[in-house]
């Protein structure tokens, strides 16, 4: 009688179980098939960004660097814990890198990727996808990683040219060498996988996820950097001036 009860409790709360749980499935499922035709259909985002792609072209790019680059420089912060003098991830070089991110990295990259583009239109051969990628990583990627550095430099505090160049000179291999590890495999991707209309948003995507890294752990470094010049010299003087973010002590390293 009671194995009989317990097999009967057992069917019910498995019944239960189903319902409650079918339930929360079909919902789940329901809500992400709302967002994928959303995104994807026709009418989604994913479409109604791409047709602003192709009929307002720097525009669209122009807005979606800026708010990329801006969102890059705050989780950038949060990761590195990077605070500013009041405490906040929001620094001034939110809003600055923005203005860059619109200013100067959108038509630079509209112009360059255009030209690289035209170059090779219609060229499908395994011989073109290589000299398309090695132009890309050899002539591209070093002009964009300079200007991105000079950039930095400045809305980090640099004032004279000799910081600049400084920074430029002990950033740039650094940087490429990223490059030229994440360049060749994203453009080959791109080549054989996606249509060239969807290249801008693909590319976007892994340049902020790259970009991301990057500064973060730039960021790290020179924040150990600082701890260890605060706390490394022991004199109560060197503790008093210490800079509280790496922006106020770029006068005298001269570096970003």
């Amino acid at each position: 009688m009671s194995v009989k009860f317990e097999k009967e409790t057992v069917k019910l709360t498995e019944a239960a179980q189903a319902a409650v749980g079918g339930k929360t499935k079909d919902d789940v499922l329901e809500k992400a098939g709302e967002l994928l035709s959303k995104s994807g259909g026709p009418n989604g985002y994913l479409a109604s960004y791409l047709k602003q792609l192709q009929s307002n072209p720097l525009r669209t790019k122009m807005l979606t660097s800026g708010t990329l680059s801006g969102l890059q420089e705050f989780l950038a912060s949060w990761i590195a814990h990077d605070r500013s003098k009041s405490g906040h991830y929001f620094t001034s070089r939110v809003p600055k890198m923005a203005l860059y991110g619109a200013f100067i990295s959108a038509p630079l990259g509209h112009v360059l990727i255009s030209i690289l583009q035209k170059m090779f239109a219609g060229r499908k051969s395994l011989k073109a996808k290589i000299l398309q990628i090695l132009v890309s990583n050899l002539i591209i990627s070093p002009i964009q990683n300079s200007v991105y550095l000079v950039s930095m430099a400045l809305i980090a505090g640099a004032r004279t040219w000799h910081q600049v160049k400084a920074t430029v000179k002990a950033g740039f291999m650094p940087v490429m060498k990223v490059s030229w590890v994440v360049s060749p495999i994203s453009l080959a991707f791109a080549q054989k996988f996606l249509p060239e209309h969807t290249w801008v948003p693909f590319f976007n995507i892994i340049g902020f996820l790259i970009g991301t890294y990057v500064n973060s752990h730039t960021k790290k470094k020179r924040l150990a950097a600082l701890r260890r010049k605060h706390y490394g010299d022991g004199g109560s003087s060197s503790r008093s001036q210490a800079p509280t973010r790496p922006g106020d002590d770029f006068e005298r390293r001269g570096n970003y």
